[in-house]
């Protein structure tokens, strides 16, 4: 099987265990929002097929966001702001953790994981952070004061919108994407 095939294949499945993830995902819930467990194949496709593959498997991320009825408190605000803020968020996510995974490679390869790694969730959940502050900060700040961070609306979005899962999501991302790019690595060389 040639490269153009195994990249093809390997995006396919990866894209399949993305919207599963976030399908079943959906249900597992710290505040407001689901975790992404979608970020680990986002950053093993980034890593083991390169950005584009990994910007392609962010925006699948977010359609499949968009499909689980996710984003429906924001979807009721602003559709139009919410559909940019979950595609972007998700591609540049994957984009930029491919591309980071790209430039420490050459250096060492679980360096490049691990970097890709954090990469991932910073984008997402900074894109995120952008997008609410852009076209939800009316409906951002209500929930502030409906949850007793008064005025204080930077503090509710990094406390209240996004604190527990980024963690979360950073710390599973680290642990669970260097040992799958490994495992796969070994499968590859054994495979020969």
């Amino acid at each position: 099987m040639n490269q153009n095939t195994k990249k093809i294949a390997g995006t396919g499945l990866l894209t399949a265990i993305v919207v599963v993830l976030q399908l079943l995902g959906s249900f597992i819930k710290f505040g407001q929002f689901s975790i992404s467990l979608v970020l680990i194949p986002i950053v093993v496709g980034a890593a083991l097929y390169g950005k584009w593959a990994g910007a392609w498997l962010g925006t699948a991320f977010g359609v499949a966001v968009l499909a689980s009825g996710d984003a429906g408190l924001f979807l009721a605000v602003n559709p139009v702001g919410t559909v940019v803020t979950v595609i972007v968020k998700g591609l540049l996510a994957g984009l930029l953790a491919g591309l980071a995974y790209s430039l420490v490679e050459k250096k060492n390869k679980i360096a490049a994981t691990i970097t890709a790694a954090i990469v991932c969730p910073v984008i997402n959940t900074g894109v995120f952070l952008v997008g609410c502050s852009v076209f939800f900060v009316d409906t951002i700040k209500q929930w502030a004061e409906g949850a007793g961070f008064g005025a204080n609306v930077g503090g509710y979005m990094i406390v209240g919108l996004v604190g527990l899962n980024f963690v979360f999501e950073l710390i599973v991302n680290l642990v669970l994407s260097p040992v799958i790019v490994r495992l796969v690595g070994i499968g590859r060389k054994e495979a020969k």
